[in-house]
């Protein structure tokens, strides 16, 4: 038992069934380098393992699937550091994401709980999504001055309508309804059943497994607010974003505009565009080459070190963003965060490994 509880990821297989359980309860299961790369591995063995037939991920302790990538490291790195780290880690977790798309044995994830950021990367490109009524969803970063990665823009831009948009901007938690709307999930079953679920996956096919616990979701709330999230933020600037969610007039578009107004305006504006041009890119691994490249160059702007201080190092929630105001990004400042990386790029989409596997 001791030594499990020292294991940042614990490995199990299980009948038919191999499983991931990410195990750092008390730091919300946040991922490190050490993990991907265990987990990557984890994924080797078992592609190859006729006795495995599905590979299950979970989070340990009561909280959530992951909150996301230890993004304290990141700020250090990004603060103290040359960004190598970061960039390394991106790489392999970036790879990482990519694998779990086109794992060629079903990948089932128990999106149960906090599953945010790095979370949503490791569990939302799954062949196999489950939500509970204890799932809490989000891409965050924006409120740290960063961008979303892990996929993130991918799976938001083809979310219906521009209900992808403003999650990305505004970095909104949402709920199981919401989550398979968004095409985020695929099934909903209640956290009291995971347990069994997991027994029965050991034991049966996947398909069967499901067909015992998946039960209708609860509503969620923005298919109702499809006709003002749409209208608002097809806008093709922040700027005009904000001036329709203040002009609608109703509580939940003016709640929006002063959470946008809160948040990172170089993170914002960048934010938008990402989203846009993922819409426009045909695959997951063409997006990931571009989020590779946002992010470092993301890391070399004060706003992720500022924004990382304020809500979870320093916790005053009151960050001091440079440029402080939207009006005060230009379009070549964020032109900047699309532009090649040469010999660093990530390079997921050109020649190498399809699989994306980590090298």
């Amino acid at each position: 038992m001791s030594n499990d509880a020292a294991e940042p990821v614990l490995l199990r297989t299980s009948g038919r069934a191999a499983r991931i359980i990410l195990n750092r309860p008390r730091a919300l299961n946040a991922l490190t380098h050490e993990m991907i790369t265990r987990i990557d591995a984890a994924l080797t063995d078992w592609e190859h393992d006729p006795a495995v037939r599905a590979v299950v991920i979970s989070g340990a302790g009561e909280r959530g699937l992951c909150a996301g990538g230890d993004i304290r490291a990141v700020h250090d790195d990004a603060r103290d550091g040359d960004g190598a780290a970061s960039a390394a880690f991106w790489r392999d977790e970036y790879r990482l994401n990519a694998r779990t798309a086109r794992y060629p044995k079903p990948y089932v994830a128990l999106m149960d709980g906090i599953v945010m950021g790095g979370g949503v990367g490791i569990s939302a490109h799954g062949g196999v999504r489950i939500v509970t009524e204890r799932s809490r969803i989000a891409m965050p970063e924006t409120g740290i001055g960063f961008i979303p990665d892990v996929g993130g823009t991918y799976l938001l831009s083809r979310a219906p309508g521009e209900l992808g948009t403003l999650l990305a901007l505004t970095g909104a938690q949402i709920g199981a309804g919401d989550a398979l709307s968004c095409g985020l999930a695929d099934h909903y079953v209640p956290s009291g059943a995971l347990d069994v679920l997991l027994d029965d996956l050991a034991r049966m096919p996947v398909p069967d497994a499901l067909e015992r616990h998946v039960e209708p979701a609860p509503q969620g709330e923005l298919d109702e607010r499809r006709d003002w999230i749409d209208a608002c933020c097809s806008a093709d600037s922040v700027e005009e974003i904000v001036e329709r969610l203040f002009a609608h007039g109703g509580t939940e578009a003016k709640a929006a505009a002063e959470t946008l107004l809160a948040k990172s305006p170089t993170a914002l504006k960048v934010t938008l565009a990402a989203v846009r041009r993922a819409r426009r890119l045909g695959s997951l691994e063409e997006v990931l080459d571009q989020e590779y490249r946002v992010s470092c160059v993301g890391l070399k702007c004060p706003d992720l070190v500022e924004g990382v201080r304020a809500q979870i190092i320093d916790k005053d929630r009151d960050p001091h963003w440079s440029p402080a105001t939207l009006a005060e990004v230009a379009e070549a400042d964020v032109e900047r965060f699309f532009a090649p990386l040469g010999d660093r790029e990530l390079g997921l989409a050109g020649p190498g490994d399809p699989t994306g596997a980590v090298r």
